[in-house]
């Protein structure tokens, strides 16, 4: 194998793929790159057997062939060279790698592509397109609420149930749950699909640009295609929890808060709270809301009152301050609604301005206001 190319644009294809690299790898082949040249397109594949990203680029070859490259060690090399065309040949006897700039040589030992994994088959799938903004904000409006506890293997990913035209990005972690919906789908497909948190992760970074993204799914496997490439996340098999049954309806009380007020005060006030529950209190009246926060260990309290417009009865409430700084960091509206009925009862955060066919509903639950 023998093929030029420039740096820049190989770097932008190498990144992409580097997010399937693993640092524990299953095989010691899945630390690397699998290159393959075949008429002047370069295919670079990368696998941790969840997720597989494969991206394709044009080079000037003046040989195809097969190799798998250490990830780490050509990202870095690439990584550290300026602009410029560089030559990447191949032995195929021992499957040595050169690396040739106008700077010097590079030299290093390759791997068989054959004990290299396949990559799933996209087989037997049903498809539907969708804008990669929508794609991006239902990825970014979800995965931190998904769980960690791998004993929840459902709730460790991210649920995407479409129902014909609508879609539905689901998370939860039994503390907190958010479901974004988009409803301008272009679809005829009811289904719903468990994803990897990781996975979508690297979709989420690989999306760049405003397009058309095609998502295809199986029984065991979704594939996002967009551009030159396509990530591959191996489904997770388990049952998601009901939770449109946990979703509370006709909350009485409700507070409308300027979005960016409330998160730089729960920044603030956080750094005064106890370090292992994060619990904060809101002290909800007419047309204020007091935060505030204290660590009785170290004898640290801080308050803050902000303004805003409240229609209920007043209301003490504690929440964890990190649950609710990581909702009000992925909303884009200028202003929330907190809907609240009871300081032990689950409460809802919404934003109040919202683009044409979405709807995201975010639900924290409180924490009992105890030891501090």
């Amino acid at each position: 194998m023998r093929f030029e190319v420039s740096s820049s644009e190989l770097l932008k294809q190498l990144n992409i793929a580097f997010g399937a690299i693993s640092n524990n790898p299953v095989l010691p082949v899945m630390e690397d790159f699998l290159f393959d040249v075949v008429n002047g397109v370069l295919t670079i594949t990368s696998t941790n057997l969840e997720t597989t990203i494969i991206t394709k680029m044009p080079v000037t070859s003046e040989e195809d062939g097969t190799i798998a490259i250490p990830a780490k060690i050509l990202l870095e090399t690439v990584k550290a060279l300026p602009e410029h065309p560089i030559t990447i040949s191949t032995d195929d006897e021992n499957n040595g790698v050169k690396i040739l700039s106008a700077f010097g040589v590079y030299k290093l030992a390759g791997d068989s592509p054959l004990d290299f994994p396949n990559p799933p088959e996209e087989d037997n799938v049903e498809s539907l397109v969708m804008n990669s903004k929508k794609i991006q904000k239902g990825i970014a409006n979800t995965i931190f609420a998904t769980s960690n506890d791998e004993l929840r293997l459902a709730m460790t990913g991210v649920l995407i149930h479409i129902d014909f035209t609508r879609i539905h990005f689901v998370a939860t972690d039994a503390h907190k749950l958010v479901k974004y919906t988009f409803g301008n789908l272009n679809s005829d497909i009811t289904r719903s699909l468990i994803v990897p948190k990781k996975g979508l992760s690297q979709v989420k970074n690989a999306l760049s640009e405003d397009q058309d993204v095609k998502i295809s799914f199986n029984k065991t496997n979704i594939f996002f295609t967009f551009g030159a490439t396509k990530i591959a996340c191996r489904l997770i098999d388990s049952k998601y929890p009901e939770y449109n049954a946990v979703i509370p309806v006709d909350l009485p009380f409700e507070a409308l808060i300027n979005r960016k007020d409330f998160l730089n005060s729960l920044r603030r006030i956080t750094i005064y709270a106890n370090k292992s529950t994060n619990q904060v209190l809101l002290n909800i009246t007419d047309q204020s809301i007091t935060v505030s926060a204290q660590d009785l260990d170290f004898s640290n309290e801080a308050t803050e009152q902000l303004s805003c417009e409240y229609v209920g009865e007043p209301m003490t409430i504690g929440f964890n301050a990190k649950f609710l700084a990581e909702m009000l960091s992925v909303i884009e509206a200028d202003d929330i609604k907190l809907l609240i009925s009871d300081p032990s009862k689950a409460n809802l955060l919404i934003p109040v301005e919202e683009e044409a066919g979405e709807n995201l509903v975010m639900l924290v639950m409180p924490v009992m206001m105890g030891h501090q």
